[in-house]
């Protein structure tokens, strides 16, 4: 029995291992996360920025907007360490979108350390959020983004993936916008996610801890008692 437990645990330790380093590759890429997705409305996106290297910081990141799909109007969420700059560019032509017609638009966001030391360390990540909109159409917004690294290395996240083929190697962050309920844009302006929300819910998530850890402590008392 010893030895089924003993090989039993090995088998159990070899496979989280192995799901544990397949998950690693996806979970180093630049990603977006939107906290909403209807077309016509705004979205908060924030992109999570990963530190791949061993020896070097990330120092600077640009995140490219379409130009075919462009989003009008874009404000960002300040990151301490950080400078922060939109780029607007004339576009190769006129888009007409959600009552808007654009010559226009929003073309790059750079953020920029402000030293080597503010920068993203190796073993971190760091987040960086943009409010934008309105979303346009349906279907797939790709925003291709370019990592550098205080030794001048560059990693670029542009790569898009075939229809049902397997993801790239580098990966553009890309989300699905959805079409608006009721066929009716939204409007309201979404917010970028604070770090106060986060802060409320591991209070609750400890408060909760602590009630369960009492209760079992309390069972635990009773329990020796009627012994």
């Amino acid at each position: 029995m010893t030895r089924t437990i003993l090989r039993s645990g090995a088998a159990l330790t070899l496979a989280t291992a192995v799901v544990a380093a397949s998950a690693l590759p996806a979970s180093a890429h630049v990603r977006v996360t939107p906290d909403a997705t209807a077309s016509g409305g705004y979205a908060a996106l924030t992109f999570r920025v990963p530190n791949e290297s061993d020896t070097a910081s990330t120092t600077k990141l640009v995140v490219t907007l379409p130009q075919d799909r462009p989003l009008a109007s874009v404000s960002v969420r300040p990151v301490p360490g950080w400078t922060a700059k939109v780029t607007t560019a004339k576009l190769p032509e006129k888009v007409t979108a959600n009552d808007l017609t654009l010559s226009e638009a929003p073309r790059t966001i750079t953020w920029t350390a402000d030293s080597t030391a503010s920068g993203i360390a190796p073993g971190e990540y760091q987040e960086f959020a943009i409010s934008g909109g309105p979303l346009p159409e349906p279907g797939t917004l790709v925003l291709p983004a370019e990592q550098t690294y205080s030794d001048g290395e560059v990693s670029d996240w542009s790569e898009v993936a075939e229809e049902g083929g397997e993801e790239p190697e580098h990966p553009a962050p890309s989300f699905e916008v959805t079409a608006a309920e009721g066929g009716e844009p939204a409007t309201a302006a979404a917010q970028p996610a604070t770090a106060d929300s986060s802060d409320t819910l591991a209070r609750v998530l400890g408060g909760l801890a602590l009630v369960v850890a009492l209760g079992g402590a309390a069972l635990a008392m009773m329990g020796r008692r009627r012994a």
